[in-house]
């Protein structure tokens, strides 16, 4: 005979986390409370706490890791070596793969609004990391190697918004799935028009 104790759902930090993330996804954060988290996960609401001090907890550690893995980018060889053109091709392919590595963590980033510190905190952070590509961008032009007269704010928010969009269509194990970095990118950087003859 199989007892309650034997039957309970077993987690850890990272299995929590991930739990929450699709939760916090599904539901929103703030319509989202520690008893639908704990239903979801199969244990007690002590349980979850045993493991974070709650959901301002849960959201700021999700958020981390997907700020981790964009930062992380910008230190790679292929980020800071090379031409500034070179370098944007990199990092846009590193996003879409970070992207597709964390894609419940990259998603929950992406839809925070600043309606808790956590978020608030995100959304400086995106905004450093947004600074850094229209350095890289400026970078570019000046090097002529981006269409001079091209706005460097405007140029790394454009980026932004073409890898962040592959959110909303992006699913796992699709056909393409491995070449998808370098589509984007070179999409990104060479346009999906073919050469004038």
């Amino acid at each position: 005979m199989t007892t309650a104790r034997a039957r309970r759902a077993v987690h850890d930090r990272s299995s929590l986390l991930e739990v929450a993330v699709g939760e916090f996804i599904t539901r929103g954060y703030d319509a989202t409370s520690m008893e639908d988290l704990s239903r979801a996960a199969g244990i007690t609401k002590s349980s979850f706490y045993h493991h974070f001090a709650g959901k301002e907890a849960l959201l700021r550690a999700a958020l981390e890791r997907s700020l981790a893995g964009l930062f992380a980018l910008l230190e790679e060889p292929g980020a800071t070596d090379g031409t500034p053109l070179a370098r944007l091709r990199h990092i846009v392919r590193g996003q879409i793969a970070v992207l597709q590595r964390d894609l419940p963590y990259v998603t929950l980033l992406l839809r925070v609004r600043g309606n808790t510190e956590s978020e608030r905190w995100a959304l400086e952070q995106r905004r450093t990391f947004d600074a850094q590509i229209a350095t890289l961008v400026r970078e570019a032009v000046e090097a002529g190697e981006i269409r001079v007269g091209v706005e460097p704010a405007l140029a790394a928010r454009l980026l932004s918004g073409l890898v962040n969009s592959v959110v909303e269509w992006y699913r796992p194990g699709r056909p393409g799935a491995a070449q998808l970095p370098d589509d984007v990118a070179r999409a990104a950087f060479e346009g999906i028009l073919p050469a004038a003859g």
